[in-house]
């Protein structure tokens, strides 16, 4: 059975924890959106540490935010986030998403002194998360040809209806 989905975050010294549990679907984008660009405005910024030990199914929408997350940290201070991830079937979906070359990806618990929180809930028009659904998936599409493949069709039908 699938959990509801949760974000928990963490930030210490410069390192930026984000975890994700349950099944993490387009609900929870806003918030996770919302965090990254606090993780690029902060001064501090040293690292980060992606968690999905506990999470159950993930949608597109989040893999392309994540994606987001990663070519932003790379652009702006030329480090990979690591990705922690202990399910063979969630690394399968990782490595056909082409992630394996946008992160570090390790297959052992991380542990943080630092107490994880719930990401704040964010309230968005129909607009701004048909927005947000498009840049995730546009940047997926970036990634490989397999995913160029497997999204093209919901991108084009995303665009002509903005």
């Amino acid at each position: 059975m699938m959990t509801t989905g949760r974000i928990q975050f963490a930030e210490s010294e410069g390192t930026f924890v984000l975890k994700f549990i349950g099944d993490v679907r387009l609900t929870l984008c806003a918030a996770l959106d919302a965090y990254i660009e606090k993780i690029f405005s902060a001064l501090s910024f040293q690292s980060i540490v992606i968690d999905l030990t506990e999470t159950h199914g993930i949608d597109s929408t989040s893999l392309g935010l994540l994606a987001k997350l990663s070519i932003l940290s790379n652009n702006r201070v030329g480090l990979l986030p690591t990705l922690v991830s202990t399910h063979a079937d969630m690394n399968r979906l990782l490595q056909s998403m082409g992630f394996d070359q946008i992160f570090n990806i390790v297959a052992e618990s991380t542990p943080t002194d630092t107490e994880l929180q719930d990401l704040p809930g964010q309230m968005l028009s129909e607009d701004q998360v048909k927005g947000r659904v498009l840049e995730a998936h546009r940047i997926l599409m970036d990634l490989n040809e397999h995913n160029r493949a497997a999204f093209t069709d919901l991108v084009d039908t995303l665009e002509s209806s903005c």
